[in-house]
């Protein structure tokens, strides 16, 4: 049997109650909506069942498991990833999250600030900001992202100018926005990739078109925010003068 509807607020801008709850900080939009599903939401003392359900935020009670929420402090960090772990709140094959690293910091819900996949490692940003989160990774802000790539064999500079020229795949144009050999051995050599978008894989797809195999993939900074001496699987808050270049985008 469906839930009645109940009585919509009167007032000024109302955005659904999901959305709202995330962007208060208090779980991801995915955890929210399924909050809400589960009767574990109430506005202004009820309980409401509909994710899109219209609150204002800064009029209305709203309530989580009987505990109320309200915007939470604003806590922005970066972490340096280990290769092998996943980017997600839990994964159904048991492996071992970001998430992990956190378990006793004593920290709010955060959200991580794009993805890198299990296989990459490097700098990784997370927060409870999402409007922040969305300026980082919106594609239109054309945001560099750097990265320390170790291929197997020597690419030349016919290949450097390949990447930079870009190959298509499907529907994706892969192209890198600036590539160095920084340096090359018998087997293999280190090369710095900058991209300014960020689709699935890009790197390896790229890299693997041109004949390449990636053995490690490192982002070493987002912007001007570099991952610096920040040790494997550490993590440390940002300070203002740090998350304010990056609002800016």
């Amino acid at each position: 049997m469906p839930h009645a509807r109940q009585p919509e607020p009167q007032g000024g801008k109302r955005h659904g109650v999901a959305r709202v709850l995330s962007k208060l900080g208090a779980c991801s939009r995915s955890q929210a909506e399924a909050a809400v599903r589960a009767g574990r939401v109430m506005v202004d003392g009820r309980v409401v069942h509909d994710p899109e359900y219209p609150v204002e935020a800064e009029r209305q009670r709203l309530s989580l498991d009987g505990v109320a929420v309200a915007a939470a402090q604003r806590i922005y960090l970066a972490l340096n990833k280990p290769r092998g772990v996943v980017v997600s709140a839990a994964d159904e094959r048991g492996r071992g999250t970001v998430y992990d690293l956190l378990r006793d910091a004593g920290l709010p819900w955060l959200g991580p600030v794009g993805r890198l996949d299990k296989a990459s490692e490097g700098l990784l940003l997370l927060s409870n900001d999402s409007v922040w989160a969305a300026g980082i990774t919106e594609p239109s802000t054309h945001l560099d992202k750097t990265y320390h790539v170790q291929v197997a064999g020597r690419p030349d500079a016919a290949v450097l100018a390949a990447m930079l020229a870009g190959v298509r795949e499907g529907d994706d144009l892969l192209k890198a926005r600036r590539v160095e050999l920084l340096r090359a051995g018998e087997k293999n050599a280190w090369m710095e990739v900058v991209l300014d978008e960020g689709r699935n894989r890009h790197i390896r797809r790229l890299l693997a078109a041109l004949g390449f195999e990636v053995l490690r993939l490192v982002r070493v900074a987002i912007g001007p925010l570099q991952l610096g001496e920040l040790a494997k699987g550490q993590w440390r808050h940002l300070d203002p003068a740090e998350v304010a270049p990056l609002k800016r985008h």
